[in-house]
């Protein structure tokens, strides 16, 4: 009976197969572990949570990280959880982080993801040929960096409530540097004539903000507007905000 050769595959394609399916198994870890720690708060979740969201035992998540530190490294080095990829996982179980560099490094994403380079450039510029279009602008440019981000950003609000260090990266860092900065550009625009003056300017930064946010992000957990579409949310809010702005 003539016998039947196999093909071996190259160790190169075996490894190369293997560390495809681990990586993949990361991303379902990852995105468990940032279910429940928008739930939960960071602190309060425990890796047992995290093994319950995704029905496997406790120890399965300790052959891909060595704890919950390293689970909350990875999700703001891959962009709070959503967006930018990461490079590829070289190291199982990934390590936990140096103490100090998961705060390092959130304040670096934190930066680099809300810098806003249109609203500088409109804090840069003296007058603008459009007002509206400009205002129109920023506004989108909000929109687009908090619906991108939205499961970062809310992983980032449930873990501040027990972790003062976080809390004051995002609330009093970004957060009011942002309102800071539109507050600026909003006086400045009225001051010019070409933005229709509010009784205070501070609430309106503030008003131009928490309307943004609610629609790309908090939208997504209200069940009445389930069947907003993403577009048609974003158009209409930089369509309601311009003109509650805009001079006639």
């Amino acid at each position: 009976m003539a016998r039947t050769s196999r093909v071996r595959r190259p160790n190169a394609e075996l490894a190369a197969g293997a560390g495809d399916a681990r990586a993949a198994r990361l991303d379902e870890i990852l995105a468990a572990a940032t279910r429940v720690f928008c739930a939960k708060s960071y602190r309060r979740a425990q890796m047992a949570d995290v093994a319950t969201e995704m029905g496997v035992s406790p120890g399965t998540l300790y052959n891909y990280v060595e704890g919950k530190e390293a689970l909350f490294h990875l999700l703001i080095e891959r962009g709070f959880g959503r967006g930018a990829a990461a490079p590829p996982q070289a190291t199982f179980p990934v390590p936990a982080p140096s103490p100090g560099a998961t705060l390092e490094l959130l304040e670096r994403r934190l930066r680099d993801e809300f810098s806003m380079p249109k609203l500088e450039a409109a804090l840069a510029r003296r007058r603008p040929t459009d007002p509206r279009a400009e205002l129109a602008g920023v506004v989108r440019e909000l929109y687009d960096a908090i619906a991108e981000k939205r499961e970062g950003i809310v992983l980032l609000e449930r873990s501040a409530l027990d972790w003062p260090e976080v809390a004051a990266l995002f609330y009093l860092g970004v957060r009011r540097d942002l309102l800071g900065r539109l507050e600026r550009f909003l006086v400045r625009r009225m001051e010019q004539g070409l933005l229709r003056r509010v009784p205070d300017a501070a609430a309106a930064a503030r008003f131009v903000n928490e309307t943004i946010a609610w629609f790309a992000m908090h939208r997504h957990g209200d069940r009445d507007s389930r069947d907003i579409s993403d577009a048609a949310a974003e158009e209409t809010v930089v369509d309601l905000l311009v003109a509650a702005f805009a001079r006639e």
